[in-house]
């Protein structure tokens, strides 16, 4: 008995038919060249605040850590040097687990810069009073 075949020509026509016929020279839609800037409110530390534009979503910016009251930023400030904010409770949680044998007095970091600055320091007997010697015979 030999396979019949059946014609699905009517039905696949219909189906595979497109709504809108497809082209070989579609572009793609151009997109800008700069992004779109967006107005953000930027609240200092301090309670300062200024506007500037941004890609960024959010309108308004809190800053924790700013240019105002930073050591880094601030080096001259006292209030600053050591200061530990604690504010999601790790340096409480360290202290707990470890103790407090890591923590730093002032006196300790006060004098150590010039320890280390003369830290392996041998003294040159070939350099006299600012002049080089000369060289021996037997060197």
């Amino acid at each position: 008995m030999a396979p019949r075949l059946t014609t699905l020509t009517p039905l696949l026509q219909s189906v595979s038919t497109p709504i809108a016929p497809l082209s070989r020279g579609a572009k793609l839609i151009a997109r800008p060249k700069r992004p779109s800037l967006l107005p953000q409110l930027v609240i200092l530390s301090d309670g300062s605040a200024f506007t500037q534009l941004t890609t960024s979503p959010r309108g308004v910016y809190r800053t924790q850590k700013d240019s105002r009251n930073h050591p880094l930023w601030n080096p001259a400030l006292d209030r600053l040097k050591n200061v530990e904010e604690d504010e999601a409770g790790r340096l409480k949680a360290f202290r707990e687990k470890f103790g407090t044998d890591f923590d730093i007095t002032e006196d300790e970091g006060a004098s150590d810069f010039g320890d280390l600055m003369s830290e392996g320091y041998k003294e040159d007997k070939s350099i006299l009073g600012g002049k080089v010697a000369k060289k021996r015979k037997g060197d």
